[in-house]
């Protein structure tokens, strides 16, 4: 059985040996979020780090002050404020000549929708702050309401029969910012993303990192299949997994064999995706389409070393 989440919420840079989210939490099982937040963990060993949540299911996580289930200082703040808390922290740590990295963690409707306005103000001004969207396609936290990160066919508390509009391209609308860097992160490859979460931690001014993050509760599948989930999201073409760096240099980092057995899975898995009856032939296309213009902007043939095969 678990150990009840510690008492406190102090952790510092000299005793980071608890992991960022500690045993005890109150995390739905398979939850995408919590395990993106056991790999910070290793990727962020070394580093003094500071949280700061939006509303959002993470929020939750924390706990009831003076308990909490986060091991490192973590600011909660309104949905639309993530981004400027964070930049105040951010410059406070400026100024104290600090060497902590300031986090922003936060769901789609803090990123797509309600926090858009500040999140866009952060990066247009180069803020010193590794944002990361934890996307579980919905309002998570409220019930599993649509959010513009909701994908096409997928039912929610709010569109019964499913929705009819596109995901929205978050990476396109941050890459449009020309900041230093922007990655979408697989969860279901575990070096790719701790590459990129090292390399998020280290580098200065603000940085963007997009990880789809199953919800079993939000999209009615089993928490086993989770990491499965996203396995074939990737290896289907549905979830590109690439970096940008500077706005405009693409680099695609895992090659899709867009297997329709891969996508039909997917949505098979899934019971959010069984009202609106989508098919593979409707959503074919914009897969397609997506790929066509990625390939556009990355422009060549990517190096080897940074080319991971999808199972």
């Amino acid at each position: 059985m678990n150990e009840p989440a510690l008492h406190g919420i102090a952790q510092t840079k000299k005793d980071r040996s608890a992991p960022v989210l500690r045993p005890g939490n109150t995390n739905c099982g398979g939850c995408g979020m919590s395990n993106l937040l056991q790999m910070l963990s290793r990727a962020a060993e070394d580093s003094d780090i500071k949280i700061v949540i939006p509303a959002c299911c993470a929020a939750i996580t924390t706990g009831v002050f003076p308990e909490s289930s986060i091991s490192v200082p973590t600011i909660l703040t309104t949905f639309a404020a993530g981004a400027s808390v964070a930049t105040g922290v951010a410059s406070v740590a400026q100024l104290n000549k600090e060497e902590t990295r300031v986090i922003c963690l936060a769901g789609d409707g803090g990123t797509y929708d309600i926090g858009m306005g500040t999140l866009s103000a952060a990066a247009e001004r180069n803020e010193d702050i590794l944002y990361i969207c934890y996307d579980n396609e919905i309002y998570g936290n409220t019930g599993g309401q649509r959010s513009s990160a909701t994908p096409t066919g997928a039912s929610t508390t709010t569109t019964l029969g499913g929705k009819s509009e596109l995901k929205k391209d978050i990476m396109g609308i941050m890459a449009a910012h020309h900041i230093p860097y922007a990655a979408s992160i697989s969860l279901a490859h575990a070096d790719d993303t701790l590459r990129k979460l090292r390399f998020a931690l280290n580098v200065k001014g603000f940085r963007f990192l997009h990880v789809l993050a199953p919800c079993p509760t939000g999209w009615k599948s089993e928490p086993a299949v989770s990491i499965e989930l996203v396995r074939l999201a990737v290896r289907s073409g549905l979830f590109p997994i690439f970096e940008v760096f500077d706005g405009d240099h693409y680099t695609i980092n895992i090659e899709p064999d867009f297997s329709s057995e891969a996508l039909l899975m997917y949505l098979s898995l899934q019971r959010r995706f069984r009202k609106s009856g989508v098919t593979e032939e409707a959503i074919r296309p914009n897969i397609e389409r997506y790929w066509h213009q990625l390939r556009a902007m990355s422009g060549r043939i990517m190096p080897a070393i940074r080319n991971i095969k999808a199972d």
